[in-house]
């Protein structure tokens, strides 16, 4: 999954299922939550994709990352020059799967949110090999539960996008659509209108795959915690 595209992808981009379901399941997240006049951590920014969602609530959005210029500096050893208790929400979309120390890295969010603060995180259950620059790690619901309240983080809702119907078939996509874009003229438009079939074909096979199967076998999970004072 290319990690740093718009937040509500084209129905021709060979993962649009996918990035159309982590959108979803991230505004419903962000509906049990009050971001009136909070302050927000975007922690791995990249291109900061969903900042427009937080600042129409009335939050304050800062991002933070190792590539470009932002508010907040990521030094060297991967700490964020920001006080302690000093934002009420942090968020992390698809960037835990990148870290090496995901200890260090939770310790860090654990140390700037203000006790009870929201970690509003994304990662993936299941996914193709994406370095960026690195690419260490895929979970089970246990596991990422289990590891963020290792942190001291108490686990709120955990939402599942793309079962396992769906994920297989939109891999499948990503392999036929980078095929068919290396053909000469008409590879782009077939590989657009393949990847809109697959990403149908996925929607469907999600509409028959039971609850349970999608929410222990997911493509992607989207997790709210709350900082344990």
């Amino acid at each position: 999954m290319n990690d740093n595209r718009r937040a509500v992808p084209k129905l021709w981009q060979p993962d649009w299922y996918v990035l159309r379901g982590l959108a979803r399941a991230i505004r419903e997240t962000l509906a049990q939550m009050e971001l009136k006049g909070t302050r927000v951590l975007d922690y791995g920014c990249g291109e900061r994709p969903y900042e427009a969602w937080f600042t129409a609530a009335g939050a304050h959005y800062q991002g933070a990352d190792l590539d470009g210029s932002h508010e907040v500096t990521i030094t060297a050893r991967g700490t964020l020059e920001a006080g302690n208790d000093s934002v009420e929400v942090v968020t992390s979309f698809q960037v835990l799967e990148h870290v090496w120390d995901v200890a260090g890295y939770l310790s860090e969010a654990h140390r700037v949110l203000t006790p009870s603060g929201w970690l509003l995180l994304s990662t993936h259950g299941i996914w193709l090999y994406h370095p960026h620059p690195g690419d260490f790690r895929r979970w089970t619901v246990d596991g990422l539960k289990r590891e963020v309240e290792a942190a001291g983080f108490a686990l709120v809702s955990m939402r599942p996008v793309a079962g396992p119907l769906a994920w297989t078939t939109v891999l499948r996509s990503l392999g036929w659509c980078h095929a068919l874009g290396r053909i000469p003229l008409a590879g782009g438009a077939l590989a657009a209108m393949l990847a809109t079939l697959f990403g149908l074909k996925a929607w469907l096979e999600d509409r028959v795959t039971p609850a349970s199967i999608t929410r222990d076998n997911a493509c992607v999970y989207v997790g709210l915690f709350r900082r344990v004072p």
